[in-house]
């Protein structure tokens, strides 16, 4: 939200300076975004008169003028058609920056002869894009002053940044409200002739007469504002427009006017110069005051060629595949969801958004329609989403225009028509009612501190509301006003208080706290993930946050979302992710592209699923595992194994029972068949999924094949009683280990992590671990050696014991179909 300090001053009687309206603007919770002096860049720049132009001795389309800039005849070679003696315009001094192209202006010889500065152009100055030929100022303009202040151009320009909850300060007049309530000024009451409206400088004048227009005294008192008082619409002969609602959802309220005899053409040099200070280019007058009424006091209003219409407009639902060609030039396709303004024979609107070019203003419009509508925020948002256009009418329809406002916008739009363009009004028209349904909350002044932080006297409280436009009765209930829909309780008012009295002066007052020594305040679960955050970096690999939301594409090979947003930020945000490894492969996939050779990330988060949002460690393997060297030869991809090396380790960083689990089959469509599976506690407890990539899913994310990876499911993982903030003691065995091999003819098929297992399980109280360590297949059979760690206790075994141990675990290889190789 862009306006000038001299158009804030228009609404807000202050005499605080630039700097105090600046900290006051974010202390109340508008951020300033920048602030922009255009008369600073043209402080070089003065009102020179021409005193005599010849033709330039070697240049046809050339001049040499005699310029007097205020200090005596300077020589200047010009190349403008317009110039010519006694003109009087713009000249830049020797030693100037042409703010347009950041040229540095000297004393140079041009077709040799010298020159001193150049008489300028509007686009030159950045000041519109004329570039035909130089400034041209009146006769009068006093010779050597500084034009940006002689034109008043010294005005800077201030941006803030508006939350989508603060529709009321998309209007300058909203944003003089609150600075006023602060206590930097005096809101100044709603006039066409005493404030924004027409601003004092323009000079305009009203007219009396028998067309219906008042005297500047009736407009002084019958034209105010919306801060408790009255906009009296403008009287008109014979009836209003001919309009209607058929879309209450969409559209509650359309009220209209129109003005016949209309002269439209270029707008007077002070509107022209508020827009152009705010970013806005002029088109025409009847265009501009539509702009300019958005901006000053956050009312949208759209104005309708009367010649161009076929019947009467109405507000209604878009028909599936209806089509309009909008204002931006480009064709939109639109579908029953959204609201309409159309004839009987085209659709000229897309409500509250952007109006066509069918029915658009030009130089030869004579008779016009003012639309004054209300339309449903949600309506709007939906909209603008589905066919990605945004627009200042959006931006302030799909925040919540001020529902009480219409009748007092198209008063104002119709008296800024009848001043600046002429013509005779006609009635009014009123379809449908704005939704103006009023709460009212009990308050308490108490909660101001109880709530806030800080004690305000309850008279400042009531002084702070009122000044905000609240209602508030003797008992406290407070009654926010129309231009205020994001208020939804006393918490909300609560917001008002504090952040007017000042949130600096909320106290700092630290949390009370226990006596004695703190305790620990991180949950198990915030533990678990801290440990194996750490074991993954030792390991060498590198943590990555990225978004929760991805896009459905991304989303489809992991089972689809189970939430998605109706309205997202973008279609690549609109999924909450039901899998870490999206976001993982898509920063992989850059990474990749940018040269990586080899890509180790992790990511600790949580996949959002239809019963519960689950915590979950990711982690991709992409490129090269070992780059090529004269020793390794080739460079070699990683592969499932190195996937369940990481997610083996990683278990055992969190504490989860790794000799106990269990290697089962794929695991899911998004991995590899052959090259994936899971690792769980019993059949059904799935602690990890790990592996290769199903060749689709790399595809999708522009990754060559071969990606492995992991995710951890961190809820899974069984806890541990506490025992306490010691460890227990280290206590090594006192006697050696003793290791027993055995080799087994396996039948074909059998795993040997269920070998490994059946082995460990004979004899638990001895048997400490069991690996397989070699294997072996020839003629069909195939052998698997298994080492066994024997662990005594307080006494070595003896010969007895140990083939007892032994027996043990050949029973036990043989009801898997395991016979002892001879």
């Amino acid at each position: 939200m862009k306006f000038t300090l001299s158009w804030l001053k228009d609404h807000l009687d202050t005499t605080a300076s630039l700097d105090e309206i600046l900290v006051g603007l974010t202390r109340i919770g508008l951020e300033v975004e920048g602030v922009d002096n255009p008369g600073e860049k043209l402080a070089a720049f003065r009102i020179a008169r021409v005193l005599t132009a010849e033709r330039h001795p070697q240049a046809d389309k050339l001049q040499v003028l005699s310029v007097d800039a205020g200090d005596g005849p300077l020589q200047v070679v010009c190349g403008a058609p317009n110039a010519r003696a006694d003109l009087v315009g713009v000249f830049g001094m020797p030693g100037a920056t042409v703010p347009a192209n950041g040229m540095v202006l000297k004393v140079a010889a041009i077709r040799g002869v010298e020159s001193n500065g150049m008489m300028c152009s509007t686009r030159e100055l950045e000041l519109g894009d004329d570039h035909d030929g130089i400034i041209e100022l009146a006769d009068d303009a006093p010779v050597g002053e500084v034009y940006a202040e002689w034109a008043g151009l010294n005005d800077p320009v201030i941006e803030v940044s508006i939350t989508p909850n603060r529709q009321d300060c998309m209007g300058v007049r909203g944003i003089a409200r609150d600075l006023a309530a602060a206590g930097l000024g005096t809101l100044k009451p709603l006039s066409v002739r005493s404030s924004s409206v027409i601003p004092a400088e323009a000079g305009i004048h009203t007219r009396s007469g028998s067309d219906g227009a008042e005297t500047s005294e009736d407009m002084d008192s019958r034209l105010r504002g919306n801060d408790g008082s009255h906009v009296a619409p403008v009287a008109g002969d014979g009836p209003g427009p001919d309009v209607r609602t058929d879309d209450p959802a969409g559209c509650p309220a359309f009220f209209a006017q129109g003005v016949n005899g209309v002269t439209n053409g270029a707008s007077p040099e002070w509107l022209a110069k508020r827009l152009h200070a705010i970013g806005q280019k002029p088109i025409s007058v009847l265009v501009d005051i539509t702009n300019y009424v958005t901006v000053d006091l956050g009312r949208p209003l759209h104005v309708y060629d009367r010649a161009k219409l076929s019947g009467g407009l109405v507000a209604r639902q878009a028909r599936p595949g209806e089509t309009v060609l909008a204002l931006n030039g480009k064709t939109y396709t639109l579908d029953e969801t959204m609201t309409v303004i159309a004839d009987d024979a085209h659709v000229h609107d897309i409500g509250g958004i952007m109006g066509g070019e069918e029915s658009g203003v030009s130089e030869t419009t004579t008779d016009v329609v003012i639309e004054c509508a209300y339309f449903d925020p949600d309506h709007i948002a939906r909209t603008g989403q589905k066919l990605l256009l945004t627009s200042d009418a959006r931006q302030r329809f799909e925040r919540g225009v001020d529902p009480a406002f219409l009748e007092q916008g198209l008063a104002i739009a119709t008296r800024l028509v009848l001043d600046l363009c002429g013509g005779q009004a006609t009635g009014i028209t009123r379809a449908g009612e704005p939704p103006l349904g009023t709460r009212s909350y009990a308050y308490d002044p108490a909660r101001a501190e109880t709530l806030g932080g800080l004690a305000v006297a309850p008279d400042r409280q009531r002084a702070i509301l009122t000044s905000l436009g609240f209602t508030v009765t003797d008992d406290w209930q407070v009654t926010p006003p129309t231009w205020r829909r994001d208020i939804d309780g006393p918490a909300d008012l609560v917001e008002e208080v504090i952040r007017i009295e000042g949130i600096d002066n909320v106290p700092s007052v630290p949390l009370p706290r226990a006596p004695g020594v703190a305790t620990p305040t991180a949950t198990p679960e915030q533990k678990l993930e801290r440990r194996v955050r750490r074991a993954a970096a030792a390991r060498g690999l590198d943590e990555a946050v990225t978004w929760s939301f991805i896009s459905e594409g991304e989303a489809a090979p992991f089972g689809g979302g189970a939430f998605t947003l109706a309205n997202p930020i973008s279609e690549d945000l609109k999924v909450m992710r039901p899998s870490l490894l999206p976001g993982l492969l898509s920063a992989a996939s850059r990474n990749v592209r940018r040269g990586a050779g080899s890509v180790r990330l992790f990511e600790i988060g949580r996949r959002y699923l239809a019963d519960k949002e689950r915590a979950t460690l990711g982690l991709v393997l992409a490129g090269e595992r070992r780059a090529r060297g004269w020793q390794s030869g080739k460079a070699q991809a990683y592969d499932a194994f190195d996937a369940k090396a990481e997610a083996l380790s990683l278990l055992a960083a969190a504490g989860a029972p790794v000799d106990n689990l269990q290697v089962f089959g794929e695991a899911g469509d998004a991995w590899h068949p052959g090259q994936s599976g899971t690792l769980r506690l019993g059949p059904k407890t799935v602690l990890a999924a790990f592996g290769i990539l199903h060749p689709r899913v790399t595809q999708a994310f522009d990754l060559d094949a071969g990606v492995a990876a992991v995710e951890l499911y961190l809820d899974a993982i069984p806890g541990k009683r506490s025992a306490g903030f010691m460890r227990p003691a280290y206590t090594p065995p006192a006697l050696q280990a003793v290791r027993r091999d055995f080799a087994f003819l396996v039948p074909e098929g059998l795993a040997a992590d269920a070998l490994a297992r059946a082995v460990k399980g004979a004899d638990k109280s001895a048997i400490v671990s069991a690996r397989v360590f070699d294997v072996f297949a020839k003629d069909g059979e195939t052998s698997m050696a298994v080492e066994v760690v024997l662990q005594p206790g307080d006494k070595a075994f003896v010969e007895a014991e140990l083939k007892a141990i032994a027996d043990k675990v050949v029973a036990a290889a043989a009801k898997l179909g395991a016979s002892l190789r001879g």
